[in-house]
């Protein structure tokens, strides 16, 4: 491994991190604050029990219209400022994840750089290239070698067969 910092091995000591600041980013600390808090065993204990105490008032507000508002009301607010912080952390995780993969295809030999930027690319066009990576699998897995056989070997008609990736059309039979 070479010797330095992760900045200086990539050529990033000569640029300077922005000091972090702005409304984004401490969106984004107590996005991920809150996330992190919301997702562990006690948040989940602390919901249970608020809804335990909820329900164990029934009897007391005689099962009322206002009862059953305050609970509909705090899950529906609580629901609707999840969706931004779980959307913000999700965000995050895909760019970092994004960075990540893009750089190990950038130092792998051999690596197909036009995929470094299939997550902008609509399902269809995805799935395509997806084909075409099996497709020249040297060693697919047991059950995806099976499904490659099946689909070449299904054509018994005398119809041609285009396999995705290969650019040929086989006659069969």
């Amino acid at each position: 491994m070479a010797s330095g910092t992760t900045r200086q091995r990539h050529n990033l000591s000569g640029i300077e991190k922005p000091s972090p600041s702005g409304i984004g980013h401490r969106f984004t600390r107590f996005a991920s604050a809150t996330a992190s808090a919301m997702g562990s065993p006690s948040a989940f204990l602390v919901a249970f029990a608020l809804i335990v105490a909820w329900a164990l008032t029934g009897p007391i507000f005689n099962f009322s219209s206002d009862w059953q508002l305050i609970v509909n009301t705090g899950t529906t607010v609580g629901t609707f400022l999840m969706v931004f912080l779980i959307q913000n952390a999700q965000n995050r995780d895909a760019r970092a994840m994004h960075l990540k993969l893009d750089e190990l295809l950038r130092a792998t030999p051999g690596a197909r750089d036009e995929f470094m930027e299939a997550e902008e690319e609509d399902l269809d066009e995805i799935e395509r290239e997806k084909a075409i990576v099996d497709e020249a699998d040297p060693d697919p897995p047991a059950h995806k070698h099976a499904d490659s056989q099946t689909k070449r070997a299904a054509p018994t008609d005398g119809k041609a067969d285009a396999s995705p990736g290969n650019g040929e059309t086989k006659r069969s039979g």
